[in-house]
């Protein structure tokens, strides 16, 4: 029994260092061990069996590490298959045209975070780090990371906002009992909205992608100047409602 619980701890150790390397900024061992959760000692030594099995790749020049090509290997044989992110491509192409700002396709990954997996910038877009691939943020922080916590289960909320809370502290503006306003807000809403509350005069507006069971299974979001989302809020918000729609039936897509 030990050793099997021994063996399921080191592929969840395995499955953390992975996740973590596909935040853009996480490429040296002390960032990649505190991203997971690990001491370094611990996370050398598995670095060094997924560098020889092809999952992950060491620059020796820089002491730098990125996901190797086994993970392209991985992500390669989902092409042929009914994937969010290929259903969604159209529609962040529309909306980054229609609207000419940032549009973002989000996933849930693991039990409390958001993962950018697809961008697409129109011709206003701004910059910021949160907008790259692979860039993560707690379960409520951001428009679509608030669009993927507030249409889970009451009782899941619950369950996640305890495990949020410690990491609060990056986010000044935000609390708990505000994190808890805004869920009742989005709900009422129908979108989620993020002005300034993260990038001074920066904002977001995020919808969720619901699937049969009414949950969600992706975010929508439309990231820009602050002034550019209030002065167009309903006009953005019908346009992302209408494509979380499309992109949530697979025959209209």
């Amino acid at each position: 029994m030990p050793a099997k619980a021994s063996v399921i701890n080191s592929v969840q150790k395995s499955c953390r260092i992975l996740r973590s390397l596909t935040e853009p900024r996480v490429t040296r061992l002390s960032e990649i061990a505190a991203q997971a959760g690990l001491n370094k000692v611990t996370t050398l030594r598995i670095l060094e069996v997924l560098c020889r099995e092809g999952f992950v790749k060491r620059e020796d020049k820089t002491k730098t590490y990125s996901l190797g090509s086994e993970v392209l290997n991985l992500a390669a044989s989902l092409q042929d298959r009914d994937d969010l992110r290929t259903r969604s491509r159209p529609s962040l192409l529309r909306l980054a045209t229609q609207s000419g700002d940032s549009v973002m396709l989000s996933v849930r990954s693991g039990a409390i975070e958001t993962v950018c997996v697809d961008r697409v910038a129109g011709s206003f877009p701004i910059r910021a780090n949160y907008l790259d691939l692979g860039s993560r943020r707690p379960l409520g922080i951001g428009a679509a990371a608030m669009a993927m916590l507030a249409w889970q289960t009451d009782a899941e909320i619950e369950a996640i906002l305890p495990l949020v809370a410690p990491r609060l502290a990056s986010f000044p503006k935000i609390d708990t009992p505000w994190l808890k306003a805004e869920i009742r807000g989005a709900r009422e809403r129908g979108y989620t909205l993020f002005l300034d509350m993260l990038v001074e005069k920066m904002g977001g507006v995020g919808v969720p992608i619901l699937g049969a069971d009414g949950r969600p299974i992706g975010a929508l979001s439309i990231a820009a100047l602050s002034e550019r989302i209030s002065s167009r809020l309903n006009e953005l918000v019908e346009m992302m409602q209408r494509e979380a729609k499309i992109i949530a039936n697979p025959k209209r897509a």
